[in-house]
């Protein structure tokens, strides 16, 4: 599955790095970094927490 993160979208609420820090990147001031890449299946349940808190859906995993 691929994780995507259109920033453009982005408010900066950072609540899907406290849901996978590991995973989510942010800057000094809440916003996600960019992020385009493969996640193995299952899908760990702290990156779909990450999607899901996403306010703005800028999160996608398709």
């Amino acid at each position: 599955m691929r994780l995507t993160i259109d920033t453009a979208k982005c408010s900066g609420h950072a609540r899907c790095w406290e849901a996978a820090p590991e995973v989510f990147d942010i800057d000094d001031n809440g916003y996600a970094l960019p992020l385009d890449r493969e996640v193995s299946e299952p899908v760990d349940a702290a990156v779909r927490a990450g999607v899901a808190a996403c306010p703005e859906r800028a999160i996608t995993l398709s």
